[in-house]
């Protein structure tokens, strides 16, 4: 195992393969790690092919070196900055709820209309 490697310890690497769950990146001739690909950037990743390519040049962060395994779990997205959430949409005036909900209200009445008709059709096939 390489001592000159610490976890939180923040690096340049190059992404020697990609798979579906993650990039592995190579941090010497010796060393390489696996980024999850929850790890790839901030917010969903659905194909990791659309953030990393072979050969690219990534900062990373080590999260975790399992000596045993030897084995290094490694982020990109813990060396960027998070991006600032956007404010949550405050809950709707009431009168404008009870506007929307006007059409559900109609259709409760029709509801009614349409048993009574049906209740009615039973009765005259008997």
């Amino acid at each position: 195992m390489s001592e000159k490697f610490q976890e939180g310890q923040v690096l340049e690497g190059k992404v020697t393969g990609i798979q579906p769950y993650g990039a592995f990146v190579a941090l010497d001739d010796q060393v390489q790690g696996l980024v999850h690909i929850s790890e790839v950037t901030h917010g969903f990743v659905k194909d990791i092919n659309e953030h990393l390519s072979e050969g690219d040049e990534v900062q990373v962060k080590i999260l975790n070196i399992d000596e045993e395994k030897n084995k290094y779990s490694l982020s990109i997205r813990a060396t960027q900055e998070a991006p600032k959430q956007r404010p949550r949409k405050q809950a709707a005036p009431k009168q404008q709820q009870e506007d929307s909900q006007a059409g559900f209200n109609t259709l409760k009445d029709k509801l009614e209309d349409w048993i009574k008709q049906s209740d009615d059709r039973e009765k005259f096939r008997k």
